[in-house]
């Protein structure tokens, strides 16, 4: 082989290596062209699939439906899609209202049902360039090439299915502030917290306007306390410092909006007077175990809760209420006031887990606050009574007890009472004395109203219903003479000792002179006033038929307890003079059963008179003092909802 020969083959090599390398290179470019062209596609469809999914997210979460004229669902999705960068200008946005299904081959499948809300289906459409590929394709095939592609993603959304849930509150959310329940209020409620309040007419009414998102507060709560998100076991068993609820309360209501500027000046106002008392949530709000946290997402009147914060504090520490009383005919009266057991506001739970017993531990129960109140009056001077004089004179005051203290005392009331006259030597003789102007106290305990759920039904959402029973409690009176400085000690029962007003005791007498500092006070006993009865307890079982949602405002049922109050009102104008034991102290005796009709004369003037100052005092104490804690004797006002599907955290179903 020649040389020339030799030195032309491995040109020709290297240049079928270039050509090579050139088409390798030109191929990879391609595959480069292909592989970023196909993901900007790819990120194109992700980034609509995202829009679609959080539009179809949030229409569920804002329980949306397509019904006209608002069709909310669309307008939902629409903004949310908007927001996640979606224009109407290059691309559509459907929005459907319908139910999930299971066909034959257990795959789901969206039905399309504007009547119905259980799941919501968003298509987006988006319009972008054609891809290269297609774009050869297109030049290739033998129609016009298309320069855009249109990319459409579908999502639909539903809420989880969870148990059934119900939701008891109780006490009357109706209220309407004026200058006079303003000041009540800021004096009772004070006191009550230990401090003083100074809230405006508008800042209690901003409290009774304002609502508070139940799951924001104690996740927020939870985060101020440190105690871990979701742990609501430890949260409502927590002791927590009044002033951190209530501050909690403002940062919630403060992101809220403007709206709530009022209610947040009333609870910082209310935060400065809550001292140092420490409170725990679950004496108020009570949450079945197990039941998931989206039960607690309902709204709570704001005052509402503040009203329980308090009188929860105040059954925790010593503060009293001493509120004075300004009513004809009384002189310095007071009122003092003290929760001895406090409200459980709110019960949120699954009815069929409850078996009815009050002992049930997945009960669903709600009351008002136990609370005793004591009131002190000063009566007018009893001398004064027109036709007592003249019922002393004529012997009726103590003719029918004669038989009895001259057995006991050996006396001669024979005669004319108080004359005083001996015919030989030193004598014994009575000396009657009307008291001057005693002091009576009135202790009102009323007992708190409770209600539960005993039932409940499903069948279907035209056709729930929720069965309760509520009961209101003993409530007891006592009138007559009582320490005060002791009747909050504790939630013991009260002692009433009964109140003197006519003394008949023994003076010595020497021949006609009688030596006044020789007097026996009640030796020959005397007359007082008491009263120690209580009203018994009431019990009614109601249906509620289609009860609200969770979240919507509750439906009320109002127990009618006007036989309680008749019967207090009763109890006070039926105020008796009763006789008591003679006794060698100065003090009265035991009760001394005298023979009918035996004071009819001293209880149609002294009796009456009293019932006359006593009267008066039952509707502004029960209807207007009480009423100021959320208690009312006229009527308990029970709150009911039922979810029989309640709305979960929404899901993405397809």
């Amino acid at each position: 082989m020649s040389p020339r020969m030799q030195f032309r083959g491995p040109a020709r090599q290297r240049g079928a290596i270039g050509l090579m390398a050139a088409l390798t290179l030109t191929l990879a470019l391609g595959f480069m062209l292909l592989v970023v062209d196909t993901g900007r596609l790819y990120l194109e469809q992700r980034k609509l699939q995202r829009v679609a999914d959080v539009a179809a997210l949030e229409a569920v979460t804002r329980d949306g439906n397509c019904l006209p004229p608002g069709s909310s669902a669309a307008d939902y999705a629409l903004a949310s899609a908007t927001r996640n960068g979606y224009s109407a200008a290059d691309g559509t946005l459907q929005t459907a209202c319908g139910s999930m299904q299971t066909g034959a081959d257990n795959l789901r499948y969206f039905v399309a049902d504007a009547s119905k809300k259980e799941a919501v289906r968003v298509i987006v459409t988006h319009t972008v360039r054609t891809s290269v590929a297609a774009g050869i394709g297109a030049l290739l095939g033998p129609g016009p090439a298309a320069l855009t592609t249109r990319l459409t993603a579908t999502a639909v959304s539903a809420p989880a299915v969870l148990p059934p849930l119900a939701s008891l509150t109780i006490g009357s959310t109706t209220l309407v502030v004026d200058a006079s329940k303003s000041a009540a209020l800021n004096l009772l409620l004070g006191q009550m917290l230990g401090g003083s309040l100074n809230l405006s007419v508008a800042g209690w009414q901003g409290l009774v306007d304002s609502q508070i998102n139940l799951l924001g507060y104690l996740n927020q709560l939870a985060v101020d306390v440190h105690v871990s998100a979701g742990n609501y076991t430890e949260l409502l068993s927590k002791n927590i410092a009044l002033t951190q609820v209530l501050d909690t309360a403002v940062t919630v209501l403060q992101a809220a909006g403007p709206t709530t500027s009022v209610a947040v000046t009333g609870l910082t106002n209310l935060k400065a007077a809550a001292g140092s008392t420490s409170v725990i949530l679950g004496q108020l709000l009570q949450l079945q175990t197990g039941v998931s946290s989206s039960a607690l997402n309902t709204n709570v009147q704001v005052f509402q809760l503040v009203e329980a914060f308090v009188q929860l504090a105040n059954s925790r520490n010593a503060a009293v209420a001493n509120i004075p009383l300004n009513i004809p005919g009384l002189v310095n009266g007071t009122v003092k006031v003290k929760v001895i057991e406090p409200p459980q506001l709110s019960a949120i739970g699954n009815p069929a887990l409850v078996n009815g017993q009050l002992n049930d531990p997945n009960r669903i129960f709600v009351r008002t606050a136990q609370v005793r109140t004591v009131l002190s009056l000063n009566l007018p001077v009893l001398s004064g009574i027109s036709g007592l004089a003249s019922a002393i004179t004529n012997n009726a005051l103590v003719s029918g007890l004669t038989s009895t203290l001259n057995s006991v005392l050996n006396l001669d009331l024979g005669g004319t009472l108080g004359s005083v006259f001996c015919l030989l030597g030193t004598c014994d003789e009575t000396n009657l004395q009307i008291l001057p102007t005693p002091t009576i106290d009135i202790a009102l305990e009323v007992g708190a109203a409770d209600s539960h759920v005993t039932g409940y039904t499903c069948a279907s959402d035209a056709t729930k219903t929720l069965t309760t029973q509520t009961n209101t409690s003993l409530v007891k009176l006592k009138v007559g003479k009582i320490d005060t400085a002791n009747a909050f000690a504790s939630s013991a029962d009260v002692t009433v000792q009964p109140l003197a007003l006519i003394d008949i005791g023994k003076i010595k007498c020497v021949l006609w002179n009688c030596i006044a500092s020789t007097r026996v006070p009640f030796y020959g006993g005397g007359l007082g006033v008491k009263i120690d009865t209580s009203v018994a307890s009431t019990q009614s079982t109601h249906v509620y038929n289609q009860p609200p949602e969770i979240k919507k405002p509750p439906m009320y049922y109002s127990l009618g307890t006007q036989g309680i109050v008749n019967s207090l009102k009763g109890t006070l104008s039926g105020v008796q003079v009763e006789a008591y034991k003679p006794t060698g102290s100065s003090l009265l005796g035991g009760l001394l059963v005298t023979a009918a009709g035996t004071l009819n004369a001293v209880n149609t003037t002294l009796g009456l008179a009293i019932q006359g100052l006593l009267g008066p005092l039952v509707d502004p104490i029960l209807d207007g003092l009480l009423a100021n804690l959320g208690i009312t004797l006229n009527k308990v006002d029970v709150g009911a909802n039922l979810s029989c599907k309640p709305p979960g955290r929404p899901a993405l179903t397809i």
